[in-house]
């Protein structure tokens, strides 16, 4: 038995719609009034090496804005570099739809994080030279939703 192409994508659409939803739920903190969690990337390269003064411009430029803290990764792999903002978000800003639509304001913190672990790491931020090829089909625009996601994300 085959099934359409249409079911198929609205199969694909229901099982990306789940994942976000799980990651939300798990992702919730279980005080409304904490902390954001921190946002921690390993970067190859020993701890002395990354200096809170002089961390590279797309974090540099949160200034104030962002908490960083700094140690060596576990087993000897490298260094932590992990950042919060200081100032809780409004939880309307951590929705689903906020954050679908990029409206979510740690999603530019992620993408400093990222930046900043290509810069200490290669020097410079590496990019695509063409942005990936998809049809006008329903699975093709799943599959723009979710690249334009993973760009805030770090993750699809």
């Amino acid at each position: 038995m085959t099934f359409p192409k249409s079911l198929w994508a609205a199969a694909a659409g229901l099982t990306a719609a789940a994942v976000v939803v799980r990651r939300r739920l798990q992702a919730r903190p279980a005080d409304p009034a904490a902390p954001d969690r921190w946002l921690t990337v390993t970067i190859n390269c020993e701890p002395g090496e990354v200096q809170p003064e002089k961390l590279p411009s797309p974090l540099s430029e949160y200034g104030e804005r962002i908490e960083t803290r700094i140690r060596p990764a576990p087993g000897d792999r490298g260094t932590e570099l992990a950042v919060r903002p200081t100032q809780p978000q409004p939880t309307t800003a951590h929705s689903v739809p906020a954050r679908l639509t990029g409206d979510d304001p740690r999603q530019d913190l992620r993408r400093a994080l990222r930046e900043a672990k290509a810069l200490l790491e290669a020097g410079e931020v590496l990019q695509p030279d063409t942005p990936p090829t998809t049809r006008e089909t329903p699975g093709g625009k799943l599959v723009g939703l979710l690249s334009r996601r993973a760009r805030g994300e770090g993750v699809l």
